[in-house]
């Protein structure tokens, strides 16, 4: 019998992105594995038809927040309490909100130990638990949750050596392109406007800028009129943003999901860093982070550090060169 494997990682995109990786290691060591992923059904679309998995199951947290449905409640409870056991259930995520999904399921829960999960009560709800220092960087914490439970030894190479992490189609892009990443889910995580702009017209090659939101949007039609190098994208669903950025020869952009596609695709990114830190993601020597000046303290994220408008867009410039060549 198939080893049958239910990953909980909800949200948020970039975690789900920096999760990913798990599924090629996983069946490299259990090529028959049955894998079925529980996500927020917002971010659906970048795992619906991965090859590695079996299964993708929406779970409609944000939808039962805003409408707070007790039919839609009691729907999304019966689809969990109705799914097959499992031979493994992995909290990837070490929330309270993950670990209560994992309750619903049936089979062996494991997850990060009371210290190292993001929020400790989470820990009461698994069968086995991993003690993985909460300051790693926060992809190597996701591979080591699922390596220990499932018994595979962990090694940096499991990361380091990784193939594109989605499945991609082929484009033909005749010009180099680089995507610059303009939003982020906290405003003082966010270069500003006018600094992208000017570092827009430092680089060689034309940056295409990727939104998200309304605001987003308008953002990047002022970079667009106060830059001669910048070009406004259209809206991209996450399949396409994926593909977008898998055939860009760079991407920069603010420490969110969109910037973390290019490490998962193995593309040239730079990251930038104002409230977080290097910890969020995996340096390689074509992934790398620019951090502002201040101290962060990842137990206690600032999120009115705006520190971000310090990185000077002359150095981001210098080393988006190196890394085109």
């Amino acid at each position: 019998m198939p080893l049958r494997i239910a990953i909980v990682r909800l949200s948020a995109l970039g975690d789900i992105v920096n999760t990913a990786v798990v599924l090629q290691i996983i069946h490299s060591y259990t090529p028959n594995a049955v894998i079925d992923w529980f996500v927020e059904e917002a971010f659906t679309p970048i795992l619906n038809h991965h090859p590695l998995l079996h299964e993708v199951i929406p779970i409609p947290l944000k939808r039962l927040k805003k409408t707070k449905s007790f039919s839609l409640l009691k729907e999304m409870i019966h689809t969990l309490q109705s799914r097959q056991p499992y031979d493994h259930i992995i909290d990837a995520q070490g929330l309270l909100k993950s670990a209560i999904i994992t309750a619903f399921l049936k089979g062996k829960v494991h997850g990060f130990d009371r210290k190292s999960a993001r929020e400790g009560l989470a820990a009461w709800f698994y069968t086995s638990t991993s003690s993985i220092p909460y300051e790693l960087s926060v992809i190597r914490r996701n591979v080591m949750v699922v390596t220990e439970a499932l018994g595979i030894p962990y090694t940096e190479e499991l990361i380091s050596n990784k193939v594109p992490v989605f499945p991609i189609i082929t484009l033909s892009l005749e010009e180099k392109k680089i995507a610059v990443v303009i939003g982020a889910s906290w405003k003082s995580k966010c270069y500003p406007k006018e600094q992208f702009a000017i570092l827009c017209d430092l680089l060689p090659t034309p940056c295409h800028l990727i939104w998200g939101s309304e605001a987003e949007y308008n953002d990047a039609l002022w970079i667009q009129e106060h830059s001669t190098n910048a070009i406004v994208t259209s809206k991209m669903s996450l399949t396409q943003l994926v593909h977008f950025i898998a055939h860009c020869d760079l991407t920069i952009g603010n420490d969110t999901g969109p910037t973390h596609i290019a490490w998962a695709m193995n593309r040239p990114s730079i990251t930038l860093f104002g409230p977080t830190n290097e910890r969020m993601i995996y340096p390689t020597p074509i992934n790398i982070g620019i951090k502002s000046p201040s101290k962060v303290d990842i137990f206690h994220i600032n999120r009115n550090d705006f520190s971000i408008a310090q990185i000077d867009p002359h150095l981001i410039a210098t080393n988006a060169k190196e890394l085109l060549g």
